[in-house]
């Protein structure tokens, strides 16, 4: 199964999961300090916040997938398709182990496609090498976003 993934960051992290467990009619899976997760059937979605302190609002978008063997199906079709990725193979981000892979759209939004290997006891040490998707961008006339540049755990 794919889950729409989607970031948010929050000035208020209590009152925010009392909005969204009401919204969703469930109570986070992940519930940190600084960090709450809803991972649901239905509606078919992984949702996260963060109060980590950057601008409120949309961070960026993906795709949470069940295996590898996903994971490299949708890497592989951006790719196929001309659209640079930055992969990381094992990295720790969002208090969880996971594969994944950045691009960033056409109009900036970063995307963040991943697959969940085991939980972390740290919210997260990743850093995407950005190179090859501000290169893509620039070519297209594109610039890309904080977000993009800074992934979800710098």
């Amino acid at each position: 199964m794919k889950r729409v993934h989607v970031s948010v960051n929050v000035d208020n992290l209590e009152e925010a999961v009392r909005y969204y467990a009401a919204l969703f009619g469930a109570e986070p899976d992940v519930l940190k300090e600084d960090y709450a997760r809803f991972r649901l059937d239905e509606p078919s979605i992984n949702f996260s916040m963060t109060s980590r302190g950057r601008t409120a609002g949309v961070d960026h978008m993906g795709i949470d997938v069940d295996s590898e063997e996903e994971l490299h199906e949708v890497t592989q079709r951006l790719k196929a398709a001309g659209h640079a990725t930055s992969d990381i193979s094992d990295g720790v981000c969002c208090y969880a182990r996971s594969a994944k892979s950045w691009s960033v759209d056409p109009a900036g939004v970063p995307w963040e496609t991943f697959h969940t290997r085991a939980g972390a006891t740290v919210y997260g040490t990743d850093r995407i090498d950005d190179g090859a998707i501000a290169a893509s961008a620039q070519e297209d006339g594109r610039t890309i976003t904080s977000a993009a540049r800074e992934a979800c755990c710098t």
